[in-house]
């Protein structure tokens, strides 16, 4: 099935001559080769083809977003504290990766990337739109699992395109509905080792059907990677965004004929 995206891409400015659809979002940067959400991954992954990045939003105690996917930093770089109870300037002073929003999106700019946002600290989203808005920065989407976060977006009055992000098990239309996204975000990746069986033509057309674009989870499986790309989906996340792009260019669609 193909599926002409131009309404989508012209009522929210983004560009029609980038890429494939669909879109190559490199999960946390080129997250399967470098230390995820870190500026070396995020330039790799555009370095590869990757037309977006996802990433994840904390803020310092002093109320500055920074990027990462855990506010403990123990996990990614061994250090025992939290990004929430230090500020910019002693987070900065750690042995640690860890790029403000600011300066990820200042490489958005530079690279033409765009930025998959995922909220994870309440009020970042806020803040990112706010930014995002003075540089007239118009190739991103906000969203989370926090239905609550999204919404208030919504009700802020943002106007880049929102998303919801659904566990498996979780009635993705009722979650659109509640959290008034533009986007369903499947991330179904363990649902099975066939997770593609699940984007049924059904769960498709209704969200189609209720003026929603579909994005799926992060992929590394050869073989299911190949079968989702053939989907009428907006995007497709990947550690590995090499390895999407490998795909001969008879699987691919161009952003204009959807």
């Amino acid at each position: 099935m193909r599926r002409d995206f131009s309404i989508f891409f012209e009522r929210y400015h983004w560009p029609t001559d980038k890429g494939q659809i669909p879109f190559c979002i490199g999960h946390r940067g080129a997250s399967g080769h470098v230390r995820e959400n870190t500026l070396a991954a995020f330039r790799l992954a555009a370095e590869l083809g990757a037309e977006m990045w996802e990433l994840d939003t904390q803020i310092t105690k002093d109320g500055v977003v920074v990027v990462s996917h855990d506010d403990h930093l123990e996990r990614v770089f061994g250090v025992n504290r939290r990004i929430s109870e230090i500020t910019a300037a002693e987070l900065a002073a750690l042995d640690v990766e860890v790029p403000t929003f600011e300066a990820v999106a200042a490489l958005a700019r530079e690279t033409g990337t765009g930025l998959y946002i995922e909220l994870k600290a309440p009020g970042s989203g806020l803040r990112c739109w706010h930014h995002l808005r003075e540089h007239d920065q118009r190739f991103a989407c906000i969203g989370s699992f926090d239905t609550a976060q999204v919404r208030e977006l919504r009700e802020a009055g943002c106007d880049y395109p929102l998303s919801v992000l659904v566990r498996v098990g979780d009635d993705p239309h009722a979650k659109g509905d509640e959290a008034r996204a533009d986007i369903l975000h499947l991330c179904w990746e363990r649902a099975s080792d066939q997770p593609q069986d699940l984007v049924t033509p059904a769960l498709t057309d209704r969200a189609f059907a209720e003026g929603r674009e579909i994005v799926l989870w992060h992929e590394e499986r050869r073989l299911v990677l190949d079968d989702i790309m053939k989907l009428p989906v907006l995007g497709i996340c990947t550690d590995l965004p090499d390895l999407m792009r490998t795909v001969g260019s008879s699987e691919r669609s161009s952003v204009k004929q959807g």
